[in-house]
């Protein structure tokens, strides 16, 4: 039997990180917010150079770690990162100056992610990433599910939930809010879903091209 714990932490110590992002993590440490892990990150990016994604909008900015991975995917990419709290805002903002990123590819938007989304134009987007509350989990993703163009992809960060989920007995309010997304996606004719154990979860779903699209 394989040890899966040992290959776990293999492909979380597998990608390396740019200075910026270190310095960002370190941000992130000192201001109490939970970062995805690199592994995370690396998958992100990948999705990203995949897609040619041009445009991207991220629900939970943080200290600017996951936008940092997903721009260093292409130099032609603009970010429209959401978050409520303006600390973390100017972190990010910090975490973008030091890696270089030009001011014309973010828009750092202050607010709740729902009500920011709600305002955006659909099938804009070839990327949505969420990690905001997940009090609001389901209504962020109707609206990334809106905003996606055909053949986008959503990703879904701590799909897992401190490895709560896959257990029946767990049921919290965190919890359950992520086994209803799962179980929304294992039911959807809409989109092509995986889920991927990396970091605290990492679920994806690609939105169905359709005859006309």
């Amino acid at each position: 039997m394989v040890d899966k714990i040992s290959s776990w932490k293999y492909t979380e110590d597998f990608p390396s990180e740019s200075p910026a992002i270190v310095e960002a993590r370190a941000r992130a440490e000192e201001l109490g917010i939970e970062c995805i892990t690199a592994s995370v990150g690396a998958h992100l990016a990948v999705l990203a150079s995949a897609l040619s994604a041009k445009a991207i909008v991220e629900a939970g900015t943080g200290a600017g770690v996951s936008a940092l991975w997903m721009l260093s995917a292409s130099e032609d990419s603009v970010l429209a990162t959401i978050d409520s709290q303006p600390e973390f805002q100017v972190a990010a903002k910090l975490a973008f100056k030091d890696a270089k990123i030009a001011p014309t590819r973010t828009r750092v938007i202050s607010g709740m992610a729902v009500e920011v989304m709600s305002n955006m134009a659909d099938a804009a987007y070839d990327l949505a990433f969420l990690d905001a509350d997940r009090a609001d989990l389901e209504a962020q993703l109707s609206q990334a599910s809106r905003l996606l163009r055909p053949g986008g992809v959503v990703a879904i960060a701590h799909a897992l939930w401190r490895d709560r989920v896959p257990d029946p007995a767990m049921r919290d309010d965190a919890t359950s809010a992520y086994r209803d997304v799962l179980r929304f996606f294992s039911g959807q004719q809409d989109f092509v879903s995986a889920l991927s154990p990396i970091g605290d979860g990492l679920l994806i779903a690609s939105k169905k091209l359709t005859s006309s699209s």
